[in-house]
This record gives structure tokens, C-alpha cells and sequence, in this order.
């Protein structure tokens, strides 16, 4: 790594790239920014230099092969505990450690499905995590189809006595997974739904975008008082097949087995490293991704790349010899999928100091190049995320919404409690093909889109970092 050096002629180059052009107005916008001039140098050489190349390929490919499925509270998720906090120490990370908490454990059991009338054929289906079980012997049942979530909550209540519920609700590829929000609902919220109707089971098109025979998982919920009924989700192929097979107009019959178990309370833990601040050791800048993943496939975009791309942030700043004012906290997330277990426990076990959290984001969208800024602070940190942004434009990464309370699915506990937001938004265009599937793996990532994002995590980090701006909006800023 090219190691950092102070210079005026490199300061020349570094306000010509950010666009800072003639002198008085640059010496402004710093000001107001709150950063000395050799910050935004050091920043500039950070991202030019991870631009030639990073080792963040080189963790993501470590984590999916050395450690694979990491389902939460699983002797997978620990052993992903162990490889993080051994690689931090290998890297001379002073301050490794866990923050331990429990989960309610659930692992997939045998899943299959198939329609015996009328016309007899096999399913692709999964179980949704958190699932009860048919029992050993499955159920069959007659099916209703609905075209979406909609006109599932519409249907009278005992309509559905005895039958197996199908909705199609079918879900869109966008740039910015923008859709996942709304389809989401029925993986969610549809098995009570169901039920509430007298449901015995629900099948659902998966929420993806893919149209492969994988069917994709994710986490759901039960209501406290309503009978919970088994839950699974069908490739996009085979809803498609139940709807034509529908289209003829004859009864549809389907047979389903889970077998998934509950298994108690079990450990879940975030793994946490910092870099001291050198003046203000109490303030924080977050970043991190998630170490657990679902069991169907290793975890390669969701969220192996995340933890890749954060972890290599904070090693190069580490290995670059430069000292953060305020200490930058690595944190990979535990117990992510199911339910943002891990960001809950931290916004608990930190709650007295929550605010001491100056800045903070997240990578959990993949291994796509970031494309846009979105960010909700007041208008004392406004000048800096606008300095990041100009910092980080070289990279393809242009300003998008600014009052977007987002930094990360982890980081929602936190922004629920007032904490400002900022997000580098990947392109996701095809996230959803690969999102909670046995697709999900390490041939989809290229090294390059990663070196793009820990350029531009460095360019936030450091700046966060050294900034003299100590409050991005808690104040100010209404929780959602």
C-alpha cells in the first residue's frame, strides 16, 4: 500500500479531484466541513490507492469457503465469530471482541412439495425462517390462489378452512432493491393472514427477482393470536407453473412437508473492533456488515461482501500508520436475517452512550458498485456529507435523497432511536436473483466492485473520523 504522505503538491491534486477549485472557496468549504485540508489529502490517497487494488475479494472468498453457511445461532455463525475475530487479531487489531447475546434457534429441516392433481408434478420450494413444521406425514390440501397480498387480507374469514393459501405477488428488479419493502410484506405477514382465514399452510412466489428453480427464503413472523400455520416459498418457475396449471380451470391439490425444528435459546454474538480515536476515544464511527447468512448457499452477497468490504476498510487504515481523532469501530453484525438481533442488543447494551455514535453505515446490498449517497443530517453536518460526496463522485457515486433514514438494515435500531443516516447505495439490479437462494456464491463477485466500495468507505470513514463535526443530527433528527 502506498503509504500517506503530507504534501502541498499532493493537496493541489487531492482539491482538483474533489472539484474544491480556487483557494478562498475551498478554505470555506473546509472549514464548514470542519476538516484541515491534509484530511481530505489523506482521504484522496486512501481511495486512490484502494482503486489499484484491495484484499477485500480475498476475505469474502476466506468466509464463504472456510467457514460457508452461517445460519444465526448455529455452530456456522460461530465459526464465522471465530474466523472474523482471528483475522482481526492476525491483523494487529488491538481491541477484538464479543458482545455475546441469545436468539430463539431454528434450523431447516426436509422440505419438499408437489401437486398431485391435476396434474401430478414436483415442487421447488423452501421453508420461510421461523417456520412451523407439518409434522413428519406433511399435509395436502386443495389450493387457493390470490394475485397478491391484497386480496389475501380481503378474504373472509373462514374462507379458506382446511386449504392451502397461494399468493403470486410477484416482485420487480430495481436499481435501488426499492420493491423488497413492499413485496417483503407477504413473507413477513402472510402466514398469519392466512391463517387468520383458516389456512392450513401458505406457498408463496418467492421474493426475488431470478427466474431460476431456487427458491428464496427469509425471515417471517407469527402474530401472538393467531395459529401458525407451515410457510414456504416456491421458485418463480413454479409459481408461474401453479398459475397456468390454475388457468385450466380445474381444483389444484398440493402436497407440502417441512420438518424444521426449534431449538431452544442459543448464542448469537456482534464482533466488534476499534481503532482508538487519538483525541476523542469516546466518539464513534461505525461500519460493518453481517456475519450471518441463510443456510441454502455460503453468503457470498448478502452479506459476505459487506464484511469484506468493511473489514478491508479498517485494515487499511490501520496498516497506513494514519491516527483517527475519534476511534472508527468496525462492528460485524450477528443474527442479521432474523430480526436485526444484533443491532437490537447493541442499541441496548449501548444505550448510555448512543450519542457518543457520530456517524455510522452499513454495507448489506450486495457486491454491486455504489452508485448514490443518501444520507438525513442536519444542516451542522450538511457541509461534510457534502465533501464526502464530492470526494467520492471520481468513483461513480453521485448525491441522492437527503432525507433518507437509512445507514443499514443493523443500523435501524439505532436510526429508530434518532440517530442520523448516511448509505452508500449499491447497484442491485440483480441482487434479488441471488438474495436468501443457493445462488448465492462466490462466483457473482467481481474484486473490482468491491475495491469501488472500500474507496468509498474509506473516503466516508476518515472524513467522519477527523471531522470536527461531533453531531450529524441526533438532536435534530426525528426517529422513524
Amino acid at each position: 500500500m502506498t503509504s500517506i504522505k503530507t504534501t502541498s503538491s499532493l493537496f493541489i491534486v487531492a482539491l482538483a479531484m474533489a472539484g474544491l477549485t480556487g483557494a478562498v472557496s475551498a478554505d470555506e468549504r473546509l472549514s464548514k466541513a470542519g476538516v484541515e485540508p491534509v484530511v481530505v489529502e489523506q482521504a484522496t490517497l486512501l481511495r486512490d490507492n484502494a482503486l489499484k487494488g484491495t484484499r477485500a475479494y480475498q476475505w469474502v472468498e476466506s468466509l464463504t469457503t472456510e467457514v460457508g453457511p452461517r445460519l444465526a445461532g448455529t455452530e456456522g455463525e460461530a465459526r464465522a465469530r471465530d474466523w472474523a475475530t482471528t483475522k482481526l487479531g492476525d491483523l494487529s487489531f488491538k481491541h477484538v471482541r464479543t458482545e455475546p447475546f441469545t436468539i430463539e434457534g431454528w434450523e431447516r429441516g426436509e422440505e419438499r412439495a408437489a401437486v398431485t392433481q391435476p396434474f401430478p408434478q414436483p415442487l421447488s420450494i423452501t421453508a420461510l425462517g421461523g417456520s412451523v413444521a407439518t409434522g413428519a406425514q406433511g399435509i395436502e390440501a386443495p389450493v387457493v390462489l390470490f394475485e397478491n397480498l391484497t386480496a389475501l387480507e380481503r378474504a373472509p374469514a373462514g374462507s379458506l378452512d382446511g386449504k392451502i393459501a397461494y399468493v403470486g405477488h410477484a416482485m420487480r428488479a430495481t436499481q435501488d432493491g426499492s420493491h423488497y419493502g413492499y413485496f417483503g410484506r407477504l413473507r413477513r405477514q402472510g402466514a398469519s393472514i392466512a391463517a387468520s382465514k383458516g389456512a392450513v399452510g401458505l406457498l408463496i412466489r418467492s421474493i426475488g427477482t431470478d427466474s431460476h428453480r431456487m427458491p428464496h427464503t427469509g425471515s417471517m413472523r407469527y402474530a401472538d393470536d393467531i395459529p401458525r400455520i407451515p410457510a414456504a416459498a416456491l421458485s418463480n418457475p413454479d409459481a408461474d407453473q401453479i398459475e397456468r396449471i390454475a388457468s385450466r380451470g380445474e381444483p389444484i391439490k398440493v402436497a407440502m412437508t417441512l420438518t424444521p425444528r426449534f431449538t431452544g435459546e442459543v448464542p448469537s454474538a456482534n464482533v466488534i473492533a476499534d481503532i482508538v480515536g487519538t483525541e476523542f476515544p469516546d466518539e464513534y464511527v461505525v461500519i460493518g456488515g453481517h456475519l450471518d447468512a441463510w443456510d441454502l448457499a455460503t453468503g457470498a452477497i448478502d452479506d459476505g461482501a459487506g464484511v469484506a468490504i468493511t473489514l478491508e476498510t479498517a485494515r487499511r487504515i490501520l496498516a497506513s500508520g494514519l491516527k483517527p481523532r475519534r476511534t472508527i469501530r468496525l462492528i460485524l453484525w450477528g443474527a442479521e436475517e432474523v430480526g436485526l438481533l444484533g443491532g437490537y442488543a447493541y442499541r441496548e447494551r449501548h444505550q448510555a452512550n448512543l450519542r457518543q455514535h457520530v456517524a455510522a453505515t452499513e454495507s448489506d446490498f450486495g457486491a454491486g458498485r455504489a452508485w448514490q449517497l443518501t444520507s438525513r443530517v442536519d444542516d451542522q453536518a450538511r457541509p461534510l456529507v457534502d465533501l464526502i460526496a464530492e470526494l467520492v463522485e471520481p468513483l461513480g457515486i453521485a448525491p441522492g435523497a437527503t432525507d433518507a433514514a437509512n445507514a443499514g438494515p443493523d443500523l435501524y435500531p439505532m436510526i429508530q432511536a434518532g440517530m442520523p443516516g448516511f448509505r452508500f447505495v449499491q447497484n442491485g439490479q440483480d441482487y434479488f436473483d441471488l438474495h436468501h437462494t443457493p445462488d448465492d456464491t462466490l462466483d457473482k463477485i467481481e474484486a473490482a466492485d468491491l475495491d469501488q466500495n472500500v474507496a468509498a468507505f474509506l473516503v466516508f470513514t476518515w472524513l467522519a473520523a477527523n471531522s470536527d463535526i461531533n453531531d450529524w443530527g441526533w438532536q435534530s433528527v426525528a426517529a422513524d
